[in-house]
């Protein structure tokens, strides 16, 4: 695989991935508008994985809290911060996981992949977080996420599956419909990204073994590089931009973006 073209793919996924316009559509286009194939399922696990990097490290205190509670939460004690973040967080995996496994068995997920879809998705849900931020309030903070919470944000999370989506953008508007500050809205659905995409990756992966190859490792592990770098570029860069300015330039581009890949899929 040409070096642009990994350098490519793990740009886009690095930078798309935290913020609300879709990774996953904008990996897709990729190979639908340009003359590039699909880079495939290995350099996808391997932008991912360079993805989770970041995200750990640019929260690394409460990652690191959430691992360590990881032990008290399986055996049901659940008496500590770190404990509680980890049974949120996982308990707000559960939906998406059990939803994408099923796209996935039905080959659903592969007939949503077409650039209609990424289109009215990019319009849609652009809209309703434009929607709901403007509408919302912003009292609660990350201190405040509750159980329900968890539960609620796993469900609207779901709704990322459809391409064009984003999952950040979709967690982010269910944190502020449940009334969360601009920035734990969006430190919560960072969060939310890292046992999400650990439990993608890992279904993914189950693929990946089969085409593995020495040449393809080398080509993955570069990709991890360069999405690690870009994807915590842009968290830091979103999140210091969360505190004097709102989502609706990112839902400018959408909508933006979402016209123009309507007008080639129906021209």
């Amino acid at each position: 695989m040409a070096l642009f073209h990994i350098f490519l793919v793990a740009i886009i996924q690095g930078l798309t991935e935290f913020l609300p316009v879709s990774s996953s559509g904008h990996l897709i286009l990729l190979s639908k508008v340009t003359p590039l194939p699909d880079q495939g399922l290995a350099i996808d696990v391997a932008a991912h994985v360079g993805t989770l990097g970041a995200v750990i490290l640019y929260f690394w205190r409460d990652a690191k809290e959430a691992f360590c509670g990881l032990p008290r939460m399986l055996t049901g004690r659940i008496d500590t911060p770190g404990a509680r973040l980890a049974l949120y967080l996982t308990l707000a995996t559960i939906p998406v996981s059990i939803a994408g496994f099923l796209l996935k068995v039905t080959g659903l997920s592969d007939a949503m992949r077409s650039i209609a879809v990424i289109g009215w998705a990019m319009i849609l849900f652009g809209i309703l977080l434009w929607w709901v931020d403007q509408r919302s309030t912003q009292t609660r903070t990350e201190s405040e996420w509750t159980l329900k919470d968890a539960v609620k944000m796993g469900l609207w999370q779901t709704l990322a599956l459809i391409p064009g989506t984003s999952r950040s953008g979709i967690t982010i508007t269910g944190a502020r419909q449940l009334g969360f500050t601009r920035t734990d809205a969006a430190k919560l659905a960072m969060l939310m990204s890292i046992p999400t995409i650990i439990a993608s990756g890992a279904l993914l992966s189950l693929d990946v073994v089969k085409e593995a190859d020495i040449g393809l490792a080398k080509d993955a592990a570069i990709a991890a590089v360069f999405s690690f770098f870009a994807a915590l570029l842009a968290l830091a860069l979103m999140m210091r931009l969360l505190r004097s300015v709102s989502f609706t330039p990112y839902v400018i581009y959408r909508i933006l973006l979402g016209v123009a890949l309507l007008f080639i899929a129906y021209s």
